[in-house]
């Protein structure tokens, strides 16, 4: 059973950079799909990022573009979310998702998911 677990949320000044990782444990075999999701409460999860796990292929929200780069280190099984730019409106509950189909935008598409670190961007 694959776990997901992130970190390297905190507080963080507008205009400054974090760097969000998602290690994933357990028997891997069959994920093809890594993503990130955020939330504010009252509000819905909304589709941030997602990278192909083999090949590397990645899709950004047209809010993050230019600011966000998501990788993974296949070896490590861990993927990251580099925030660069960072504007208040970031601020949110950052998750990390996981599924054996395709890239996708839809969360609920996506099978397993991590518990969630807090990113607060202030002005």
């Amino acid at each position: 059973q694959v776990q997901l677990v992130e970190s390297g949320g905190g507080p963080v000044q507008a205009g400054g950079s974090l760097r969000l990782s998602c290690e994933a444990s357990g028997r891997t075999f069959g994920t093809n799909v890594m993503g990130w999701f955020r939330q504010t409460p009252g509000k819905e999860r909304e589709f941030v990022a997602a990278v192909t796990w083999r090949i590397g292929f990645t899709y950004y929200a047209d809010s993050v573009k230019g600011r966000f780069t998501i990788s993974r280190d296949n070896a490590k099984n861990t993927v990251y979310l580099q925030m660069n730019s960072l504007k208040p409106e970031d601020t949110a509950v950052y998750y990390c998702a996981a599924r054996d189909g395709g890239l996708t935008t839809k969360m609920q598409q996506y099978d397993l998911w991590g518990q969630g670190t807090q990113v607060t961007v202030s002005s």
